[in-house]
């Protein structure tokens, strides 16, 4: 049994110095000592030797055991070593490869500089879910039963949960104003603040629509907001997110949450006003409603429209960046094609 266990001790050495490495020397351990070892052969035949016997035979077995243990750990470090060492032939003043970058989503881009001028603004940062419900979507914001936008032809309605009414019919939030209700209802006002993210709704797309697109809204409640004042706040972030002056008219519009009501218009920035086919050719493009919140949306936040007023836009985030990059196709956000994304980096 000596002579085995010596050996086993000299093959074992040798393996362990020929292994080169971390999955070859794994692979000797398990040779020495697995379960299929060959000391584990050992022990195993420890219980028919000779009672006088055994113990000399296992304290030897435990001891190579320990050896081989040892070795084992200073050659898996020898080779982590080795493996770290610079070759001699690196030559460490050639030039190295600039490992490609990443870079922000153009769209993502512009959300995190409005954010920045919102909040020198004042303003608080507000996100919610993309699913919300019929009385979020429409019932707070004064659409009325039969209104068409409640139609399946235009909201992506719950299945299962598209049934009945109000609070329990769910939906992908058509646009992000219902996050305004929920806002003032859980805070207390005055309010200043801003909301982006998706919404979603069944349309066709074309170079300025998509199904899926992302929106950005501002809203102020408070006893004295005059409605001039909204329309320099939108001057000066258009001014600070294109480093220039920006052509801004207001046209009236209806909608059903604010009262007086608007169209917002900027100048178009990829044609610089001539006309193409992104502003339909008129040299203006559409980038936001606004107005001042209509008193049934104030009372379903639980304020008295007599004592508040304020002032609400919903920027077109989408259609801002096009203005920005010059770009005269929305779909081109959503297209993978890295060709386009790479442009941004």
């Amino acid at each position: 049994m000596k002579d085995r266990l010596d050996a086993i001790l000299k093959d074992g050495e040798e393996r362990i110095r020929a292994a080169i490495t971390i999955a070859g020397l794994q692979d000797v351990k398990a040779l020495l000592l697995g379960k299929q070892g060959a000391l584990s052969d050992i022990l195993k035949e420890i219980p028919k030797l000779e009672v006088s016997l055994r113990s000399d035979v296992g304290r030897a077995a435990n001891e190579l055991k320990g050896r081989f243990t040892e070795l084992i750990e200073a050659r898996r470090e020898e080779i982590n070593i080795k493996a770290s060492e610079i070759s001699p032939d690196f030559d460490l003043t050639v030039p190295g490869i600039k490992p490609a970058g990443g870079a922000l989503h153009p769209i993502t881009q512009m959300c995190y500089d409005l954010n920045d001028t919102f909040r020198s603004m004042g303003f608080e940062i507000f996100e919610e879910s993309d699913i919300t419900s019929e009385l979020y979507a429409f019932d707070n914001l004064n659409f009325p039963p039969d209104h068409p936008a409640r139609e399946s032809l235009d909201t992506y309605w719950l299945a299962g949960h598209d049934s009945g009414c109000g609070e329990k019919r769910l939906c992908l939030r058509p646009h992000l104003t219902g996050a305004s209700v929920r806002y003032m209802q859980t805070h207390k006002p005055p309010y200043r603040f801003v909301y982006p993210g998706r919404a979603y709704r069944n349309e066709a797309t074309d170079a300025k629509h998509e199904r899926a697109f992302f929106q950005y809204e501002a809203l102020i409640v408070d006893r004295d907001f005059t409605f001039s004042s909204g329309k320099i706040m939108i001057s000066s972030v258009l001014s600070k997110v294109f480093g220039r002056d920006v052509p801004v008219r207001m046209r009236v519009g209806f909608f059903p949450f604010v009262e007086p009501g608007f169209e917002i218009d900027m100048g178009c920035l990829v044609c610089g006003g001539k006309g193409c086919s992104v502003c339909k050719q008129v040299g203006w493009i559409e980038i936001m409603p606004g107005g001042t919140p209509h008193p049934n949306v104030l009372k379903a936040a639980g304020l008295d429209p007599m004592e508040y007023t304020g002032f609400y836009v919903n920027i077109g985030l989408d259609r801002l960046v096009m203005m920005r990059y010059g770009i005269d196709d929305v779909r081109l956000f959503r297209s993978a094609d890295l060709r386009f994304l790479q442009q941004f980096r």
